[in-house]
């Protein structure tokens, strides 16, 4: 059985005004906005040129594990041949110990046991517009209040009506992460960089359990600290369990879950691998994966970062460069049309030039690493203004 509630839901509206800024007002405003738009355009550089070092310098350690790697042919005995060498192993995860939380009578064969607690609170939501009238700007909020399960404490204090939408300042109950000390694949003994690496979370059911106190009351996949888990109050609680890494034979859960590593062996522990360009290779996938697979998806990995952070560093340099020319419109906002037609004309030289400037980063980026893709992504650079040259017609003669 799954408890639900309705729920509690409030509103209000509230306007204020303030007299519309004056020029030297919004020019001041505006200076203060070119600052924090040059700062961002020169993190933008910084964000480009540093990710083609980074993507580059990824690439080649991947290239270099690839083809360093030696696959072990048993995960039960450590060969000391292949001390100190980059190793790939697949199998099922095993622990010593069970993780427990006595709180609620609960173990479980994992590498990792997470209680998530929540509390049912007020959760405040507005809704602002602006408009001018009289010659002020008005804004009109309305607020919503909601009684919502919520992983964190939401401080009434900071709502626009406190009174009647009072939350309590903090959890009876915490929220927790229980790690098992020692994991191990066959005799090989995880690294904690590598059992970082395994958090793939499932609810646990809790079905198979009782109510631990007498003050608990178990639905669905919850225990509930409320008098009626169906009808809450502020201030209740509810507790979920979630784990990752089963490593033992559950008659509820199956069969203990199976990760491929490539790491470092270090006696019998496995270990980060430092290669020649200076990264640090320890991976872990969930199931049994060959190599080629593994090194696939770290290099797919590697693309879409890589590709993240170009389109950070560009929409960066956008914003930058739509902050300092922003003065710009402030100098003839009081023309509607002029208005209008000058912040499209300065949003598309933002677009123009953030694209020119990302693209001239980056192959400069490349130049430190592959000078020869850095040039020919400069010669490729020139080809619209070689075309658009050629179609200006020649001046004729005097």
């Amino acid at each position: 059985q799954q408890f639900s509630d309705t729920g509690s839901r409030k509103e209000h509206v509230k306007i204020t005004s303030e007299s519309k800024p004056g020029f030297l007002e919004r020019l001041s405003e505006t200076s203060g906005g070119m600052l924090m738009g040059f700062v961002t355009f020169l993190l933008s550089f910084y964000l480009l040129f540093t990710n083609e070092g980074r993507a580059l310098r990824t690439a080649k350690s991947l290239d270099e594990g690839l083809s360093l790697v030696i696959p072990l042919d048993s995960i039960h005995s450590v060969s000391q041949q292949n001390e100190g060498r980059l190793v790939h192993l697949a199998g099922a995860l095993s622990t010593s110990k069970p993780l427990f939380d006595p709180s609620y009578g609960l173990s479980i064969q994992a590498v990792k046991l997470k209680r998530h607690v929540e509390m049912y609170q007020w959760v405040e939501y507005e809704d602002s517009t602006e408009y001018e009238e009289n010659g002020e700007i008005k804004k009109e909020t309305k607020y919503s209040y909601n009684t919502e399960w919520k992983s964190e404490v939401v401080n009434s204090r900071n709502f626009d009506r406190e009174i009647g939408h009072k939350n309590p300042s903090a959890m009876a109950v915490e929220s927790f992460t229980a790690v098992s000390p020692n994991v191990q694949v066959g005799s090989f003994v995880l690294s904690n960089g590598l059992v970082d690496k395994i958090d793939n979370f499932k609810q646990l059911s809790l079905s198979n359990l009782e109510d631990p106190h007498a003050d608990v009351t178990r639905g669905g996949d919850y225990f509930y600290h409320s008098e009626n888990p169906r009808r809450p109050e502020v201030g209740d609680l509810r507790v979920s369990f979630f784990y990752a890494g089963l490593s033992g034979d559950d008659p509820h859960l199956g069969s203990a879950d199976k990760v491929t590593v490539i790491a470092r062996q270090r006696g019998n522990q496995l270990v980060p691998y430092h290669t020649k360009s200076g990264d640090v290779l320890q991976i872990l996938y969930p199931g049994d994966l060959s190599v080629e697979e593994v090194f696939q998806k770290e290099h797919e990995s590697n693309t879409m970062k890589t590709w993240a952070l170009r389109a950070a560093g560009w929409l960066s340099m956008f914003v930058g460069i739509s902050l300092m020319t922003r003065i710009f419109y402030t100098l003839v906002d009081w023309f509607p049309i002029v208005r209008d037609l000058v912040n499209i004309g300065l949003k598309a030289f933002a677009v123009c030039v953030a694209t020119s400037l990302s693209l001239l980063t980056i192959s400069i980026g490349w130049l430190f690493y592959r000078p020869l893709w850095a040039l020919l992504i400069g010669l490729l650079s020139v080809v619209p203004i070689v075309i658009a040259k050629s179609r200006v017609p020649p001046k004729k003669q005097q």
